[in-house]
């Protein structure tokens, strides 16, 4: 797990070829049996299950965590709670990654207010299995900051469930979707693995595979080059989310400021 590498702007910043299976709103995390301050008390804002991690972004424009990203292969002891009282939950262990902002373990919980706790839990715990199955011995990868800039993801990183997975709960579970201008990529695929497998280690959604990456997204890298690797923390995090205007919801509108770990914005359109 990664601290404040997932935002950018007023949205999600996902690597190239991975994509957004499950989006949900008004959710409440919590950790705990750490010591990093910026992962204390309530946090409020959405979550996003992709085809390779659990990413969180949070509504406050104060709050020290911005946002966190958590690889299925870093997580264990994942569970769907049903308490008599009070909303459904996931719990869980999260490891660190090397690199990413904070060390150690943690224990997380998600609540899920408004509904579909249980859908929700049941599709990452399938995509997380598939991924430790994907991953093999490997251990997590360190976290590795992308290099060069971010822009708009292309369709296929949003559409819901593009890829037709029979355990992904439809609109009539989760009828919230993303904003494709709250939807950010960059040029580097995923480090580690997800719920496909691809070359040299590294997943892709089968479309991606049968179509010949279309859509913008890049080729896997070349046979054999494993997880890529850093000599250490390249930078600090930007400021991801611009001071501005509130949008709905209580997120903050894009503007130019740059994004997580420094990334230079995406152009705006001309007016």
């Amino acid at each position: 797990m990664s601290l404040n590498t997932a935002h950018a702007n007023n949205g999600v910043l996902i690597h190239a070829g991975e994509g957004i299976l499950i989006f949900s709103d008004h959710v409440t995390i919590e950790f705990s049996g750490h010591s990093n301050g910026a992962m204390k008390g309530s946090k409020q804002g959405r979550v996003y299950l992709t085809t390779h991690r659990v990413i969180y972004n949070g509504k406050s424009e104060t709050d020290a965590l911005r946002s966190f990203s958590m690889p299925f292969v870093s997580m264990r002891e994942v569970e769907v709670e049903q308490p008599v009282f009070g909303a459904n939950y996931i719990k869980g262990k999260v490891q660190a990654q090397q690199n990413g902002n904070w060390e150690g373990e943690a224990k997380f919980k998600i609540v899920f207010k408004h509904g579909g706790a249980i859908d929700f839990g049941q599709a990452m715990l399938r995509a997380a299995s598939i991924a430790q199955r994907n991953a093999g011995n490997a251990p997590p990868p360190p976290y590795t900051p992308p290099g060069g800039a971010w822009y708009a993801a292309p369709p296929p990183a949003y559409t819901p469930n593009p890829y037709n997975y029979g355990w992904v709960p439809g609109a009539a579970v989760f009828p919230e979707q993303p904003q494709p201008n709250t939807i950010y990529m960059h040029d580097s695929p995923p480090p580690y693995p997800g719920i496909v497998p691809g070359a040299a280690g590294y997943p892709y959604p089968p479309q991606q595979q049968q179509q010949h990456f279309a859509g913008g997204y890049p080729h896997p890298p070349a046979s054999g080059a494993g997880y890529p690797m850093q000599a250490g923390f390249v930078g600090g995090p930007g400021a991801g989310y611009p001071n501005g205007n509130v949008a709905q919801g209580g997120y903050p509108q894009p503007g130019p400021s740059s994004g997580a770990m420094g990334f230079t914005a995406p152009p705006q359109p001309s007016k």
